[in-house]
């Protein structure tokens, strides 16, 4: 049997990774999963239940929890897209137990697609599946990456101030790039990608053309 085809998209928060994801799955008509809302949804977990994502024991506990319950409606709350739930995430993904207790289960998500599948995150290309034949880094400006959230959550009726925004994103660029274990970084034969001045429709397209070459 032919293996499913595999493209991962890594990059930092608000490059635009999600957005080149989404597109390409329903283009290509492939599976799609975002493997950070995966870490938020433990981060969300822990502060729902009033714990401290920093506490390694109890992000392990509610790692397992979601391996063993996951269903694609717990990754679409919209509580997810929260800043609050943002950084948990950020926090709870430095963490090698919770990392490793999640591994698994995003590769097989992977493994199981009927035609081929999309991931977005941080470590897809070097960690997960690092067997992919098409790999993209994207990138783009902190500022930019900065504005294009403060305008996602004003969309959603959320507060929301350039500086603060600004802030978190640079310290989570800093924590996912610095941790230990599967770092924010390009794998050796990514294709990069700057979304800082072109339109995400432009991005498609040339994510398309790259991917054509393999097809």
């Amino acid at each position: 049997m032919t293996p499913p085809f595999i493209i991962t998209i890594d990059g930092p928060a608000g490059s635009g990774k999600g957005t080149l994801a989404r597109a390409l799955a329903a283009h290509l008509g492939f599976d799609h999963l975002d493997t950070g809302k995966i870490y938020r949804r433990v981060g969300y977990d822990l502060l729902k239940a009033g714990q401290d994502p920093h506490h390694e024991p109890s992000a392990l506990i509610a790692a397992n929890r979601l391996t063993s319950s996951l269903t694609p409606e717990m990754l679409s709350d919209p509580a997810l897209r929260d800043d609050a739930a943002g950084n948990a995430g950020s926090v709870v993904a430095s963490m090698p137990s919770v990392r490793a207790a999640l591994l698994e289960a995003q590769r097989q998500f992977a493994r199981r697609a009927t035609k081929g599948a999309v991931l977005d995150g941080r470590d897809c290309g070097t960690v997960i599946c690092p067997e992919a034949p098409v790999k993209f880094f994207v990138i783009a400006r902190p500022d930019v990456r900065a504005r294009r959230r403060v305008d996602e959550l004003s969309a959603m009726g959320l507060p929301a101030v350039y500086d603060d925004v600004l802030k978190d994103i640079l310290a989570r660029d800093e924590r996912d790039i610095h941790r230990p274990i599967a770092p924010l970084k390009p794998a050796p034969d990514a294709i990069l990608l700057d979304t800082s001045d072109i339109s995400a429709e432009a991005v498609f397209n040339r994510a398309l053309s790259d991917i054509a070459r393999f097809l």
